[in-house]
């Protein structure tokens, strides 16, 4: 059988009327002379009795649950279904009757179904019929209100759309965007038309926790019929996971409460904790934490889809700290990346000072202002020795330092590539500093000679109107200006240099920290449930549904097999992204030319900022 993919809302607003070639369709335009009934593939091989389920008006649907045996108690079947209804909220009822011909076909059944009609009263009355060992199938649908004679009722067009009803109960529907060639009237018809299906089968979820061994007065037929799902591991999970998810929740809520004490609100300890990755990586982690570990109830699929995405994520860092932390203890590699630490500072040392070296002569053949190249390069060359005599100081415990930053991996590898960054942050401070001293000079020089250049035009910047205002200049003035203006003009060169060059380093050193910050933010955002769902159980998030023509004969009902679409992993990605902290660019690349070109301040560190979703 060909497959045919249907729109939802070709779904719901047109029915087919006749076939070309294999599996192609001509729709009728008044799709409410159609009744649509979805029938439970499970319920095929049911014994006769009741169909048991939910009459949608809005799209002239019937979205079958269950089906009732014999022998039944009339009464006995309406307090049930008053129960089921009052605890899920659905107008179940009794649609009609199901009859499956196991032996050769009985009038006293027959009568004695068409007669439950006058005790189960609802309009439409459905009456489904299958042969035994055939694929023939019967469908009808009378209506005693609205016929022209009352002894006659009238008979509805049926369409039967069978479907898998523990994959629509497992699945979340995601309504998709309206289509570029539908009205958005009718997508939005054709969306809840699906989501009335998927709410009803998910909503009677208390319908289900029934099967054929229960002894009660009603006897049905569903998906879990033949044995109620469940697992003794899952069981006690659920039973022990309240008093453990209550214990860390309070130990939580104190380490929170710790963190928050005024001691360490006092200067400048939160301008530290604001600047380093660490602290807003264990900020974040705390939150994580306090979220999964929270008693409350999820009240919603979103919800519950959110705490399981972080859930994972956190398991997955967790894990991923693990195995750095038994790389790096075994073997002894922690003696091994503290013996390499020192030589790899002292060689970026030794590059930088031949780097100054070459500034200082004539770099390229550019002719340099000497007076000025060796005033900064001296003064860059003594900022060097004082960051060697620092590396060489602290040389004695870095072997200390690198078994404590390894040890930190067992909190995630999220944490330990944010030390990492804030390590590389306080072993590059020298060359933040030379960025910050060289971009400093270089933005005096630039706002110098543009000052300079509106008192050429007679011009000036009006500082309380915030514009340029015509001025007139005496001679003293104009000749000072001159003076100044030319020397500026001829010492930039020499400073646009120095400024150049420690910019590029600069840029080098928060490019490799914001590689870092990306991979921690995808791990802290990629929700990894979700995209296990989608590769292990696709039919969990639903994008839509497709159809697929299982008899189209002239005297019989249409049968469809409703299939789930699954969501693009493109979709899931970008629907259960968790919130994320971050180094997130606040300024596009224009801004940013501009910022470098006038030489103001990039700030490296990390800004702290609000979740962005």
């Amino acid at each position: 059988m060909s497959l045919a993919s249907a729109t939802w809302a070709v779904a719901w607003n047109e029915f087919t009327q006749r076939v070309k070639g294999k599996c192609s369709f001509c729709f009728v335009s008044d799709p409410s002379m159609v009744l649509k009934a979805f029938f439970p593939t499970c319920c095929a091989a049911a014994d006769s009795g009741l169909l048991v389920g939910r009459w949608v008006p809005e799209q002239s649907s019937a979205v079958v649950l269950a089906v009732v045996h014999f022998p039944f108690i009339p009464i006995q079947v309406k307090e049930f279904l008053a129960q089921v209804q009052q605890t899920s909220q659905v107008g179940v009822a009794v649609l009609g009757t199901w009859c499956h011909r196991r032996q050769e076909p009985e009038d006293n059944l027959g009568h004695f179904l068409e007669g439950l009609g006058a005790i189960f009263s609802h309009e439409p009355w459905l009456q489904l019929c299958r042969e035994k060992g055939s694929t023939f199938w019967s469908c009808k649908a009378t209506r005693w209100q609205g016929s022209t004679s009352p002894k006659a009722p009238s008979e509805d067009q049926v369409m039967i759309i069978f479907y898998d009803q523990r994959k629509v109960l497992l699945s979340q529907l995601h309504p998709p965007a309206v289509l570029p060639n539908q009205q958005a009237g009718d997508a939005t018809d054709g969306a809840m038309g699906l989501a009335a299906v998927f709410h009803t089968v998910a909503r009677c979820e208390v319908l289900f926790r029934s099967d054929r061994f229960d002894e009660g007065p009603v006897r049905l037929s569903h998906w879990q019929s033949d044995g109620v799902e469940a697992s003794i591991l899952v069981e006690l999970a659920k039973w022990a996971s309240g008093p453990i998810c209550l214990l860390l929740a309070s130990l939580l809520s104190l380490v929170s409460a710790a963190s928050t004490c005024r001691v360490f609100r006092l200067w400048p300890l939160p301008f530290i904790w604001s600047k380093l990755s660490t602290c807003e990586q264990l900020r974040y982690r705390l939150e994580q934490l306090t979220l999964i570990f929270s008693p409350q109830k999820a009240e919603n699929p979103s919800q519950r889809m959110r705490k399981a995405n972080m859930c994972v994520s956190v398991l997955l860092d967790v894990a991923l700290g693990l195995m750095l932390l038994s790389w790096i203890h075994g073997k002894g590699r922690i003696e091994q990346l503290a013996d390499a630490l020192v030589p790899v500072a002292d060689c970026v040392a030794e590059g930088l000072q031949h780097l100054l070296h070459w500034l200082m002569g004539a770099p390229a053949g550019l002719k340099m202002n000497r007076a000025l190249d060796q005033v900064l390069g001296r003064f860059f060359l003594y900022h060097i020795h004082l960051w060697i005599s620092y590396i060489h100081l602290m040389s004695p415990f870095i072997e200390r330092i690198v078994w404590h930053v390894g040890l930190s991996a067992c909190l995630g590898l999220t944490v330990s590539l944010s030390i990492l960054s804030d390590i590389i942050a306080l072993l590059t401070f020298h060359i933040y500093c030379f960025y910050v001293y060289g971009a400093r000079l270089y933005c005096l020089k630039i706002c110098g000679l543009s000052s300079l250049w509106r008192l050429f035009r007679g011009k000036k910047w009006n500082v309380l109107r915030q514009r340029v205002d015509s001025c007139s200049y005496d001679l003293d003035q104009l000749f000072i200006g001159t003076l100044l203006f030319t020397m500026l003009v001829f010492l930039l060169p020499t400073t646009a240099l120095y400024y150049l060059v420690f910019t590029l380093l600069r840029l080098l050193v928060i490019a490799v920290q914001g590689l870092i910050h990306l991979l921690v933010d995808l791990i802290n955002s990629l929700p990894l449930y979700a995209l296990g769902l989608r590769l292990c159980r696709p039919y969990r998030l639903a994008a839509g549904v497709k159809f697929r023509v299982l008899e189209h004969k002239a005297g019989r009902p249409l049968r469809l097999l409703m299939q789930i679409n699954p969501l693009s992993y493109g979709r899931v990605v970008h629907t259960y992204r968790l919130p994320r902290y971050g180094c997130h660019p606040t300024h596009t690349w224009g801004s940013l030319c501009r910022k470098l070109f006038f030489g103001e301040l990039i700030y490296p560190w990390r800004q702290r900022e609000d979740k962005q979703d």
